[in-house]
């Protein structure tokens, strides 16, 4: 009954709040219990759309969003673009459950410039976040993203060399200038405005005016020729052949056609796939496949709104005309041009094509995105019966009294007994569940002095009292751990005989509760359970034995990260490290001036004085500390 009465209040407090909405252009968020935002939309009128979401709710494995709800919070806009630029920024910030994602996003790359340097670099990375760095992209297929990068290296003549300097200790230039690959600015062969206009080159060949860039680089070699400068000539004749080598191999579409992106979404259920076909000058510049995660079940028109604005975002080389499917209503489409208008900086059109090349490029995204989105359900079928057959295997062969649905593996690392480390992964259905990952680092031992069942005895038995701990708290309360609050089917040691022996000392509590718990040994890939003095030998390709060298692989290579990093660390160290007033930057900023740790204690307090940033009494304090400490 008091349940009810809960369920009804909270109903009501709901349905006060919808009822409180304006009507007008904003962006809604729907927060659950925690405070934590899973759901974000737009709207033109935010009270008919938010209460939409009430009459036809959407399920997420089991889960009806409409159930989490605890909380509406809105913003009021004056426009329906606002509205959209802001929902993004939202989604962007606070990541929630039921919004359409790109899956695995971080996987794409994109090309970058180092426009924060005096002499910019192009280089491939799959971040975008760092300022003063000019993104293109994301890229759907690395290779090709390479080989661009390479031949407008070549092209443009741009640096190779890391760093956000030029050159090499030596002075002199690299083998790159030999080549005729790069023009030389570590030793003032072209200065910084020349290579400016190269920058400037590539930034125009990757924003897509192909056709302008094969102009000049022609114009260039006749000039040479003309000037009979017959070896500028030639180095010009090369970048041009590999201009057009490129463009070749990407194929003409029309060259009447101009520059637009055709855009299109296939969506099914939690899945959706979209295409986009990116034409430039004519020519077919790339094609981008795009598998996303719709929670919320959308329809394929509100997917592409969303994930237009999500490519879209940030982006320098927003064309001046966007394809879209017919589903796409003009309603969605103007606040949508209007958005990507001011990052353009002029008009974007986005419209449907009817006829000719664009309808047919468009034809031809729809087709792939279909096929992309029955690809990736199949091998999504593929693999989670794969994953069944594993579980019931590990089943069947362990002798458990169920599936286990939850596995976790512990390693131990260490280097001659420093720095010992232990690790905690989790596999749930079969799955890696990273954010359910551990890390400790072992307490019980003396430094240099190595002993693996001693610190997995340390580890299981901190897993175990973590888990009691845990089991006294709410969910909702802040020092609350699902990792460690969630009891396993099954623990997996890494390691013999020996291995398991030790953690069996301390298991009992996990055990008298259903527990399995086995070892996996590497030598012959044995596998180790209580109570028997003969391993059990798994047949050699099956999946019960594929998933448990998975697991015992995850968990070992999470060890050895987490052990190189505290070995680098300790590595790390300086006598900079105990100074007061020298923090990390400004422990940066002493040895790039001085070149290392030893130097910058040497330094007279005039040389000190003379690092930029570093106010004159911490160079004070500096010079006390080494006269105290005798370094």
């Amino acid at each position: 009954m008091a349940a009810k009465k809960q369920i009804s209040e909270r109903e009501e407090r709901l349905r006060e709040q919808r009822l409180a909405l304006p009507d007008g252009p904003g962006v809604y968020l729907f927060k659950n219990a925690g405070d934590q935002v899973i759901y974000v939309g737009k709207a033109i009128s935010l009270r008919k759309r938010v209460s939409s979401h009430f009459s036809a709710p959407v399920t997420r494995r089991g889960v009806r969003m409409i159930d989490l709800i605890e909380e509406i919070d809105f913003i009021l806009l004056s426009s329906e673009a606002e509205a959209l630029l802001t929902e993004q920024t939202l989604i962007t910030r606070h990541e929630p459950r039921f919004n359409i994602q790109l899956r695995d996003d971080k996987s794409y790359p994109y090309i970058a410039i180092s426009t924060d340097e005096q002499f910019p670099r192009l280089y491939l990375t799959r971040e975008r976040r760092r300022r003063g760095r000019l993104y293109f992209g994301p890229y759907s297929n690395p290779r090709r993203a390479r080989s661009t990068v390479e031949v407008l290296e070549k092209v443009f003549q741009i640096r190779s060399c890391r760093g956000p300097e030029p050159g090499r200790r030596t002075g002199s230039p690299c083998l790159d200038y030999h080549i005729d690959r790069c023009g030389a600015p570590c030793v003032g062969y072209v200065d910084e405005a020349e290579y400016g206009a190269a920058v400037d080159g590539v930034i125009a060949f990757l924003s897509g005016n192909y056709r302008d860039i094969e102009d000049q680089l022609e114009q260039r070699m006749n000039a040479a020729a003309k000037a009979q400068e017959y070896e500028l000539a030639a180095a010009e004749r090369n970048r041009l052949k590999a201009v057009r080598s490129l463009l070749e191999s990407q194929g003409v579409v029309n060259e009447a056609a101009g520059s637009f992106d055709a855009i299109a979404v296939a969506a099914d259920g939690t899945d959706a796939n979209a295409q986009v076909f990116q034409v430039r000058d004519g020519i077919l510049a790339d094609r981008q496949s795009f598998y996303l995660d719709n929670p919320g079940q959308m329809e394929s028109a509100e997917v592409a709104v969303e994930f237009i604005a999500q490519y879209y975002s940030g982006r320098p080389g927003v064309p001046p005309q966007i394809i879209v499917q017919q589903q796409l209503a003009e309603s969605e489409r103007e606040p949508l041009s209007e958005l990507l208008a001011a990052r353009r900086g002029s008009g974007v059109e986005i419209r449907a094509a009817e006829r000719g090349a664009k309808r047919k490029i468009l034809e031809l995204a729809e087709r792939n995105a279909v096929l992309a989105l029955d690809h990736e359900r199949l091998r999504s079928e593929q693999t989670r019966l794969r994953r069944v057959e594993a579980l019931d295997q590990l089943q069947q062969a362990l002798a458990l009294d169920g599936l286990p649905m939850r596995i976790e593996c512990f390693d131990i690392s260490n280097l001659m007994g420093t720095h010992t480390v232990a690790s905690m992964v989790v596999f749930e259905s079969a799955a890696p569940k990273k954010a359910d990952y551990r890390r400790f680092t072992i307490r019980s031992l003396e430094e240099g002095v190595p002993d693996d069942f001693a610190a997995m005895r340390e580890v299981l038995e901190r897993r175990i009292n973590a888990w009691e701990s845990q089991a006294e708290l709410s969910p909702h309360e802040p020092a609350f751990n699902q990792s460690f609050a969630t009891l396993p089917n099954l623990i997996v040691i890494d390691g013999g005989k020996g291995q398991l022996s030790a953690g069996l000392e301390v298991l009992d509590r996990f055990r008298d509760r259903g527990v399995a718990v086995v070892s996996l040994a590497k030598r012959i890939e044995e596998v180790f359970v209580p109570d028997s003095s003969d391993p059990l030998l798994l047949e050699d390709g099956s999946a019960g034995l594929q998933l448990l060298q998975r697991v015992r692989d995850e968990a070992h290579r999470f060890a050895i990260a987490h052990h190189r990093s505290r070995r680098d660390g300790a590595m790390t160290a300086s006598a900079l490290d105990s100074v007061p007033g020298v923090g990390p930057a400004r422990k940066k900023a002493l040895i790039k001036q001085f070149g290392s740790p030893e130097a910058v204690m040497a330094a007279s307090r005039e040389e000190l004085e003379k690092v930029p940033g570093l106010p004159t009494k911490v160079a004070n304090d500096l010079i006390h500390h080494v006269r105290r400490t005798g370094n």
